[in-house]
């Protein structure tokens, strides 16, 4: 059992044996499912736990409980890695009131129909009494789908922030929590920004001693740091000053020419991140992209197009709701180069992107006049 508190208890679990999260982002260290339990005159749970971790979740959680039952299950996301143990949840604690919004319980109808009766349908701003301890709701709408809200225990000052501030990771591993939270937020959250912002607002009315988000460690100290990094990231605004450079090529000329420039620039002093966008990890790509404050794409023309894997690339970004970045094209063809062009069209319609006046173009393998455009473009990414 670990303590929130001496009345608040974490009941979450563990999962390594997750290969994809959502079905697609790699998880390395696996993640955790949070859960939490208001221990008071009434007990309120908060969230369940993926279908994965079910049992596990449920002896835990009994032994937390030690003969008591919980008088309410608060719902505040509705995605299965969370609420997919509420059906065996019900079945063990039938006569539990589910706490939730007009649009949590709409969803979950569709997801297990006819399994919460016994239903208590709070708005925003409404408050549920336990005995010394007191839940107010901040809907938190699209972060990231349009049910979730919060929970802020009013006596220790204790914010459920639901998927916001959670991180990729099982809570066992040792690692750094902005790389995996970064990756999380662009790729999960990402497209949602503004509403980030203005739940960042709601947030800044209440005072705060820890965060306990669905997935990630309880964030108990330097609160200013972890919120300021979410400002940021829900501005759209460049972290730190660096290059991403993401090529894709077929026989290693492309390739050449991004490590040449790759290297030109960190010679200069610059913060360089490489990707190979046929072999690394796409979100990995994505978070980089949107850490730094200069990209750099390098692509192949590929049937007179550019190379799917740069084309999956930058559709990502643009449905992340990149901005405020600048931008710069390399491109190879052996008769007709035409990505560059075409790698452009697709940033010319996203919000505040400046694009480079040099265009490095790559005929078939590089030569010296590539290598010229390669430092001139050096020289503009750094002036």
């Amino acid at each position: 059992m670990v303590n929130i508190s001496e009345s608040i208890k974490y009941v979450g679990v563990n999962d390594k044996t997750i290969d994809l999260f959502e079905g697609q982002y790699v998880v390395p260290n696996g993640v955790s499912y949070n859960s939490y339990v208001i221990i008071d005159n009434k007990i309120a749970v908060l969230d369940t736990v993926d279908k994965r971790k079910t049992a596990e979740w449920l002896d835990l959680l009994e032994k937390t409980l030690n003969g008591r039952k919980p008088d309410y299950l608060v719902i505040s996301h509705m995605e299965p890695d969370h609420s997919a143990s509420v059906n065996e949840f019900m079945k063990k604690y039938p006569s539990t009131v589910a706490v939730g919004n007009e649009k949590t319980f709409n969803i979950a109808e569709r997801f297990f129909p006819g399994v919460l009766k016994n239903k208590l349908v709070v708005k925003d701003g409404e408050e549920l009494n336990l005995g010394s301890h007191t839940l107010k709701f901040v809907f938190a709408p699209m972060v990231h789908w349009p049910e979730v809200m919060f929970a802020y225990e009013t006596s220790e000052k204790v914010l459920f922030s639901a998927d916001a501030f959670g991180k990729f990771g099982a809570l066992d591993c040792d690692e750094d929590w902005a790389c995996e939270a970064r990756r999380y937020y662009f790729n999960i959250v990402g497209k949602y920004g503004s509403t980030v912002q203005s739940v960042l607002k709601k947030a800044a009315a209440l005072d705060i001693a820890k965060i306990c988000p669905l997935h990630g460690p309880v964030l108990t100290e330097n609160l200013e740091y972890y919120i300021g990094k979410y400002n940021v990231w829900s501005s759209y605004l460049p972290e730190d000053k660096g290059v991403t450079i993401a090529y894709a090529s077929i026989y290693g000329d492309t390739k050449e020419a991004a490590e040449l420039l790759a290297a030109t620039l960190e010679k200069k002093g610059e913060k360089v991140a490489l990707f190979d966008l046929a072999r690394c990890d796409m979100a990995e790509a994505v978070e980089d992209a949107f850490r730094y404050d200069r990209l750099v794409l390098a692509s192949i023309t590929y049937d007179g197009g550019i190379m799917p894997v740069m084309e999956d690339f930058i559709n990502h970004l643009k449905i992340k709701n990149y901005q405020n970045r600048k931008v710069a094209f390399i491109e190879n063809g052996s008769w007709a180069p035409m990505s560059g062009k075409l790698m452009r069209a697709c940033f010319e319609n996203m919000k505040n992107i400046t694009i480079a006046e040099t265009v490095v173009t790559v005929k078939s393998a590089v030569d010296a006049q590539a290598e010229n455009q390669l430092k001139a473009l050096a020289a503009e990414l750094t002036k």
